[in-house]
């Protein structure tokens, strides 16, 4: 029986062909790249605050897009990778905390399949009997690696742990980890906020991890459903060649508007400095991102930008 393939939103925006893969492969190779820059580790990392917290709204980045998050006494890890390397490029900079730092884990969030989102081998080694959250058509991969309560989300699906609940939210992105696999399980973000029959508890601030995507009407959507958002964490990187990268990775500059659509209070910019995964570089990345920042007269103490293994104590 045929696998379901899954589409974005936008029926314009489809994966590349192998044509253009080619293209951009001869493309890149007239490319002088610069990649001396490293976002740098933190001089202060908070060990023991995360093994003991209970009360602390925290968000710790761990690189790429891997965050540690503890909300309401929940430690929640997304998009697990600890690998070394991407395919044949040596990761740019070591993880900001090892897995043997982390506390035991309660919720794992897998935003997508593709490899520098899903790695095996660093899903295996989190300590902990974790729920595992994950998009539809990946549910059974997921439980073959051992983990016993996997929740399997559409778009716009939720599931409430404790007095947490997490929203898969829709991106605009693809997915593949074999050659006949593609799109067959979902992408996505996720909200994580207080469940609503708690009203009236301790605020906890909700917090928009974003996964993937190219820049789509569905920022503003998400925005509109969860009003108050605290924190977004933005991907800034793998936007070069724009023509290329364009449907599946906001640019600096989008992931900003994207920021705004949502209507979130503070930017934590992810998805750089740590894999070569497109022709730009930490520094292009960081660079536009501060620029346009700058050319919008945003507030610059609501750009949060995090070192590796860097705590950030929410308001």
């Amino acid at each position: 029986m045929a696998r379901q393939r899954y589409s974005n939103l936008d029926p314009n925006a489809k994966t590349k062909t192998w044509k253009e893969v080619r293209r951009w492969q001869k493309e890149r190779k007239g490319k002088v790249k610069d990649l001396s820059f490293r976002i740098g580790q933190s001089e202060h990392k908070r060990q023991e605050l995360l093994k003991n917290n209970q009360g602390e709204v925290t968000i710790t980045w761990i690189g790429h897009a891997t965050f540690l998050l503890q909300v309401g006494g929940v430690t929640i890890v997304t998009d697990p990778v600890w690998a070394t390397r991407m395919g044949f490029s040596p990761r740019l900079e070591e993880p900001g905390l090892s897995i043997e730092e982390l506390p035991p884990v309660d919720v794992i969030l897998l935003s997508h399949a593709h490899y520098d989102h899903l790695h095996v081998g660093s899903l295996k080694k989190l300590r902990g009997t974790p729920y595992v959250l994950v998009p539809e058509g990946l549910g059974s991969k997921v439980r073959k690696l051992g983990f016993s309560t996997v929740y399997e989300l559409p778009w716009w699906g939720s599931q409430t742990i404790g007095q947490l609940e997490f929203h898969f939210v829709p991106a605009q992105h693809w997915t593949r980890r074999t050659l006949t696999d593609t799109n067959t399980s979902l992408w996505g973000g996720w909200i994580v906020k207080r469940s609503e029959a708690l009203e009236g508890e301790q605020h906890l601030p909700a917090i928009y991890f974003a996964g993937d995507s190219g820049y789509f009407e569905g920022f503003r959507e998400i925005g509109a459903k969860f009003p108050g958002i605290g924190y977004a964490l933005m991907p800034i990187g793998a936007y070069e060649p724009e023509w290329f990268m364009g449907m599946q990775h906001v640019s600096p500059e989008e992931a900003v508007q994207a920021f705004l659509d949502v209507g979130a209070q503070e930017f934590i910019p992810m998805h750089y400095g740590a894999f070569r995964l497109a022709d730009d570089t930490p520094k292009e990345a960081l660079d536009r991102l501060l620029a346009d920042w700058q050319r919008r007269g945003l507030d610059p103490s609501l750009l949060r930008l995090l070192k590796h293994g860097e705590t950030l104590i929410a308001k």
